[in-house]
C-alpha cells in the first residue's frame, strides 16, 4: 500500500489533531477514530514538513513506523501519543519508540480505540484529559471500595476536582460510604442508555454532589450491571470534567468492567497482607493484567502473620504502590457514615495524599 501524501482532512471543529505516518492503514484507522470524536485531523507522511505545525496541534501522534524521526527532529511537546497497531507489536519495543520520541502514552489500536476517541474529543474541546484510577480487590472484603472513596475524597479535600463512579451492582452502593444517599441527582439505572458523547458539564451537574465531589452510584433497583456503551460515554465524559476519576470495581470481568479497565491511567490491585488473600489475588491479577493498562499493587494491614509486602509484591509480580497500615477505629466510622479519610487524618489520610500527588 503507498504511503499516504500529507493532507487536511476538513471536519466541523477545526483542525486541531496532528498524525504524522506513512502508514496507510494506520492513517485510515485514525481518520476514522477522529470522524468519531468530531474533530479534524491534519496527517503527514513527512516528518520534516511538520515542524511548524508540530508545536502548535492541539494533539499529536505519533505512528511507530516514524517515531525515530520524530524523536530526532522534532522537540518535546506536551500531550504527544504514539498509535500504532497491536497486532504483532512488540511491548518493548513500542514503550521504548515512545519514550525516544518524547510520547506521554501508547494507543495500541483496537484495544485502545476507546481512549483515543476520547482523548481525540478532549482535544477538540480544547480540555486536558483527567486521570481515572481504577480500584479493586485482591479477594472479597479486601477495602477497595473504601480505599477508592477515601481517595475521591481526599482529592476533593485537596481541591482536585473529582469523581466517584460506582460500578460494582452488588457493592451496596458507593454513596452509603461517603455519606450521599440522600443527596438528589441521577444514578446508574437512569444514565444506562447513555450513548455516545455525553455532555460533560451536563453530566457533573446532573449527579449526587458531596462535600464537592462528584459520586455516581446505585439505587435500590433491579439493574445488575452497567451497559457497555453507557460505561464508555460515561466515563469519557467523566474525564473532561474531572482532574480525578476513581472509579470502584467488582472483582468480576464482564464487557464494561474491561472498558473501565482499558480506560484507567492507573489500576489498584488491594490485598491483605495474608497468605490465602494472596493466592486469591493471583487469579484477580491473571485476569486483569492484560487489560489494565498500568496496574499497581496495595498491600493492607495488618499482617496477622507478619507477612510483608514485599514478598506479596513478589508473589503476584507487580510494582507496589504502597503499604496501607491499619486504622484503629476506621470500620466503626464507616458504620455511622462517616466518609473515609475525611479528617485528613490517619494512616489512610495520609496514604490517600500521596496518591493523590502522584
Amino acid at each position: 500500500m503507498p504511503a499516504p501524501r500529507s493532507r487536511a482532512v476538513p471536519a466541523a471543529a477545526p483542525v486541531s489533531a496532528l498524525l504524522v505516518t506513512a502508514d496507510a492503514g494506520l492513517v485510515e484507522e485514525v481518520l476514522r477514530l477522529c470522524a468519531a470524536a468530531g474533530i479534524g485531523c491534519d496527517v503527514a507522511a513527512e516528518v520534516p514538513r511538520v515542524r511548524s505545525r508540530w508545536a502548535a496541534a492541539g494533539l499529536a501522534l505519533v505512528g511507530a513506523d516514524l517515531a525515530a524521526e520524530v524523536a530526532a527532529l522534532l522537540p518535546r511537546r506536551d500531550g504527544a501519543v504514539l498509535v500504532t497497531r497491536s497486532d504483532g507489536a512488540d511491548d518493548v519495543v513500542v514503550w521504548r519508540r515512545a519514550v525516544e520520541a518524547g510520547c506521554e502514552r501508547v494507543a495500541l489500536l483496537p484495544a485502545d480505540e476507546p481512549w483515543l476517541v476520547g482523548r481525540l474529543a478532549d482535544a477538540a474541546d480544547g480540555r486536558p484529559a483527567g486521570v481515572v484510577v481504577s480500584v479493586l480487590g485482591g479477594r472479597g472484603g479486601a477495602g477497595a471500595t473504601t480505599l477508592a472513596a477515601a481517595l475521591a475524597v481526599t482529592a476533593a479535600r485537596e481541591g482536585v476536582r473529582g469523581l466517584l463512579v460506582d460500578a460494582d451492582p452488588l457493592g451496596g452502593g458507593i454513596e452509603l460510604v461517603v455519606g450521599g444517599e440522600d443527596a438528589a441527582g441521577l444514578r446508574w439505572p437512569q444514565l444506562q442508555s447513555a450513548q455516545g458523547r455525553v455532555p460533560a458539564g451536563a453530566l457533573r451537574d446532573a449527579l449526587p454532589q458531596v462535600d464537592g465531589l462528584g459520586v455516581l452510584s446505585w439505587d435500590r433497583g433491579d439493574l445488575l450491571a452497567v451497559p457497555a456503551g453507557a460505561m464508555r460515554s460515561v466515563l469519557a465524559a467523566a474525564r473532561r470534567s474531572s482532574e480525578l476519576v476513581v472509579v470502584d470495581l467488582p472483582r468480576r470481568l464482564d464487557e464494561a468492567v474491561e472498558l473501565a479497565l482499558a480506560a484507567s491511567d492507573v489500576t489498584l490491585l488491594v490485598v491483605p497482607a495474608e497468605v490465602r488473600a494472596t493466592a486469591a489475588a493471583t487469579r484477580v491479577a491473571a485476569a486483569v493484567g492484560p487489560v489494565a493498562r498500568d496496574l499497581r499493587l496495595v498491600v493492607r494491614g495488618p499482617a496477622p502473620a507478619g507477612l510483608a509486602a514485599d514478598i506479596v509484591a513478589d508473589a503476584l509480580a507487580l510494582p507496589l504502590a504502597g503499604e496501607l497500615r491499619a486504622e484503629p477505629g476506621l470500620a466503626a466510622a464507616l458504620e455511622r457514615g462517616e466518609p473515609p479519610a475525611r479528617s485528613g487524618r490517619g494512616p489512610l489520610a495520609d496514604f490517600c495524599r500521596r496518591l493523590v500527588a502522584d
